[in-house]
């Protein structure tokens, strides 16, 4: 489904982010990336989201190589590759509600599309009580349920995790991880950068791990691993 071959990545003036990567996540796996701050994590996500152009080498999904890739192209890969962060980038002075409704409103569905949907999403992850709180008065952990449901609006095929319990309680980070095998069981493929070595042990899946953005284990299952 995603394939990386000899990717390198190299921001200005000349730091390498990450080198000659190879890998391919299938479709339906969970994939966990692990690796110390600066170990090209997130440069991984942001290149399969094309948020960054790979200095040298290919990537595919589902055979389309991006470099071939036109903006209108650009726009429909970002629908089927859902993303949520550890900040969470949250409408704040908006309701729950409206911070599904307006990218669904964006995409120009109708409003009975739009209500079946944010009701369907909300309640997906139990905040459809919520609906009309302002998205700030949430807790971190209910944030990032909105975020969830916000980024699973469009009928994403892909959902980027971007340390997603890096500013939550222990209690909230088992409901998000919870919440994404969920996800997954439904068929949708789940990719998760993470530094937290509980949950990349629970989840027993499999673990991508990245030393100054090089590959140097690649373990189904795996456990975590720092070099």
């Amino acid at each position: 489904m995603i394939v990386f071959k000899n990717v390198t990545k190299i921001y200005f003036p000349n730091i390498t982010a990450v080198e000659k990567l190879n890998f391919e996540i299938k479709a339906g796996e969970f994939v966990i990336l692990v690796g110390r701050s600066g170990a090209g994590k997130s440069t991984i996500l942001k290149l399969i989201r094309k948020e960054e152009n790979p200095t040298e080498g290919h990537i595919y999904y589902k055979n389309l190589d991006y470099h071939k890739l036109k903006p209108k192209d650009v726009t429909l890969l970002r629908r089927k590759i859902g993303i949520i962060f550890q900040e969470f980038k949250l409408l704040l002075d908006r309701t729950v509600y409206e911070n599904i409704r307006l990218p669904l409103e964006i995409l120009g569905l109708s409003a009975k599309e739009i209500y079946r949907k944010t009701e369907e999403m909300l309640r997906m992850v139990d905040l459809w009580s919520h609906k009309t709180v302002l998205a700030k008065f949430l807790s971190g952990g209910e944030k990032q349920k909105l975020s969830i449901a916000r980024a699973l609006s469009t009928n994403p095929e892909v959902l980027l995790a971007d340390e997603p319990t890096g500013n939550l309680d222990p209690i909230s980070s088992m409901e998000i991880i919870e919440l994404l095998k969920n996800i997954n069981s439904q068929g949708i493929t789940v990719i998760l950068a993470t530094h937290h070595k509980d949950i990349v042990n629970y989840l027993n899946k499999r673990v991508i791990t990245l030393h100054q953005g090089r590959i140097v284990r690649d373990e189904n299952p795996g456990k975590y691993t720092l070099i």
